[in-house]
């Protein structure tokens, strides 16, 4: 991890099916950020699309397509460390495609690929009721980037729910974790900002947790919670997305991390282990 403190910026963007709008939108706000001096900058989930489900698996495209190659390009021009918090990658499964956040360096190069392990097939309500499983085939694998910032560790909202994930990434030195989200709003309110506290904690690491807000076009009733988040290894929550559009903007301090570790080194304390 970097010597010194840095600035991170969780992106709130409120996505739909029009990608070039999704696209401009995202642009716009990781330059602002960047412009703030951030030099780690993430979108949400499904930062490219928001749409009607058949549509994102028709519309998927592979990790040299046109989504990636533009936050490619916008990560060289910033010389940021850039997340796409998730786009629709195509994927080898008939009728289905990958939910997959990509991590780019300064340079632009690509640095790590995540495809969300756990899928978000729940039956709350009529206003809540969803099979991700049905468009999304999972990944498999547990990433974990090492990167000039520190070695970030990948994951997408409904992962924030197992904690055995997180602990993976932490084993795996993880310093920040990266949870772009798009959490239903009867779901979010409730337990958004308690999952990422926990996890924040339970880890002992920066959590960067950008947030889609709003109604989207998606054929449902589906609304996004928001309240983009950043939060140190403590839980304490260091700033918050308001409502719509906008960016959360917190410094990440890497001796804080150190010295909470060194205090209590719960990792090392560990008796059971997972699997």
């Amino acid at each position: 991890m970097t010597d010194g403190p840095f600035l991170a910026a969780a992106v709130q963007l409120g996505c739909t099916s029009d990608m070039r709008a999704n696209l401009e939108a995202a642009g716009a706000l990781v330059r602002r950020a960047a412009g703030y001096g951030a030099r780690l900058v993430a979108t949400p989930e499904n930062t490219n699309f928001l749409g009607a489900h058949e549509d994102k698996v028709a519309r998927a495209e592979p990790l040299d397509g046109p989504t990636c190659t533009l936050f490619s390009s916008l990560a060289q021009e910033l010389g940021i460390h850039l997340l796409l918090g998730s786009f629709n990658e195509k994927s080898r499964y008939p009728g289905r495609c990958h939910n997959t956040s990509v991590l780019f360096g300064p340079d632009g190069r690509r640095l790590a690929v995540y495809r969300k392990i756990h899928l978000f097939d729940i039956d709350l309500s009529d206003a809540v009721r969803f099979r991700e499983s049905d468009t999304v085939a999972p990944g498999l694998d547990v990433v974990v980037a090492a990167t000039g910032l520190g070695r970030i560790g990948l994951s997408i909202c409904y992962d924030l729910r197992f904690g055995e994930l997180y602990r993976a990434l932490r084993a795996r030195d993880a310093d920040i974790l990266a949870v772009p989200a798009a959490f239903t709003l009867t779901t979010g309110r409730d337990h958004w900002e308690p999952l990422l506290r926990t996890r924040a904690i339970e880890t002992q690491c920066y959590v960067v947790a950008p947030a889609q807000h709003g109604r989207h076009d998606d054929g449902g009733l589906r609304e996004s919670f928001g309240r983009a988040l950043i939060v140190d290894p403590w839980g304490t929550v260091l700033a918050t997305a308001a409502d719509g559009p906008g960016l959360a903007l917190a410094e990440i301090d890497p001796a804080r991390v150190r010295r909470i570790r060194e205090a209590m080194p719960v990792h090392a304390h560990r008796v059971l282990r997972d699997g």
